[in-house]
């Protein structure tokens, strides 16, 4: 069951730096949201405060509260591990393990989270997982060959693969088709059309056409000036936003006037 994401005056800093400032947005469950903007506009922190990884680089913190159907995720009784574990996260470039088979890939995020599983049970789960990241058919009869000796696309599907078998209710995904051709952004536009009948998924693209395509609503992301902290600019349904967006910098940047 996916969850619904309320975010309240959020400011992330790194060290003495602010980042991104008072953002607050609700995120719906069972849908795709996207951000876009230019370059160095908090997209990416902001994603990743969302699972509380922004916290592992030394000196990053954040203020302003994260909701997860009403459970505040920087509470102080909250482990950081469990909410990663609630909110799955994809990175711009593949990074399967790679000393480890297409099927360790899998099953890594399981291990690490309940332990030892029967292995008919977590063959089930990985053969799931790997059909969830529509990977089965082409790794099926190459499941103890290693991950890495997959195209760059495959490789993707199978990081998706590995994040949605912890079962998750939130994926995030950091510009996932960057790295990729064409055919195989495709397959990972068509995965996230699909997997979001049961995650509430959030995709940080620099791709507007890809941001019209996948996405239910669209936030807008922009810097005031160089050095300020990264605002939200405006968020709507992204049929709306694309063609009646409601402030000038939103149009400007979606018809490629700047960034």
């Amino acid at each position: 069951m996916s969850k619904q994401i309320q975010v309240s005056s959020l400011d992330a800093y790194y060290g003495s730096h602010k980042a991104i400032e008072d953002v607050s947005m609700t995120i719906e469950p069972r849908s795709v949201t996207a951000f876009i903007g230019p370059s160095g506009c908090g997209k990416s922190t902001f994603l990743r405060t969302l699972n509380r990884m922004h916290e592992v680089i030394p000196g990053a913190r954040v203020e302003g509260k994260v909701l997860l159907d009403g459970e505040d995720l920087y509470a102080t009784t909250i482990e950081p591990v469990s909410v990663r574990r609630m909110i799955g996260m994809v990175f711009q470039r593949p990074n399967p393990f790679p000393t480890m088979s297409i099927y360790e890939n899998v099953a890594a995020g399981l291990r690490l989270n309940r332990g030892r599983i029967p292995k008919s049970e977590m063959d089930g789960i990985v053969e799931d997982s790997l059909k969830g990241a529509n990977l089965w058919n082409e790794v099926k009869d190459r499941l103890n060959k290693p991950g890495a000796g997959l195209s760059g696309g495959q490789q993707q599907r199978l990081c998706i693969a590995r994040a949605i078998a912890v079962r998750p209710e939130v994926l995030l995904m950091d510009e996932p088709c960057s790295a990729l051709d064409p055919i195989s952004t495709l397959a990972i536009e068509d995965l996230m059309a699909k997997l979001k009948d049961q995650y509430t998924i959030v995709i940080v693209t620099h791709n507007m056409q890809q941001a019209a395509r996948v996405s239910d609503r669209t936030a807008f992301f922009n810097l005031a000036e160089q050095g300020k902290p990264g605002k939200v600019v405006e968020m709507d349904e992204t049929s709306r936003m694309f063609t009646n967006p409601t402030e000038k910098a939103t149009e400007d940047y979606i018809t490629g006037r700047f960034g």
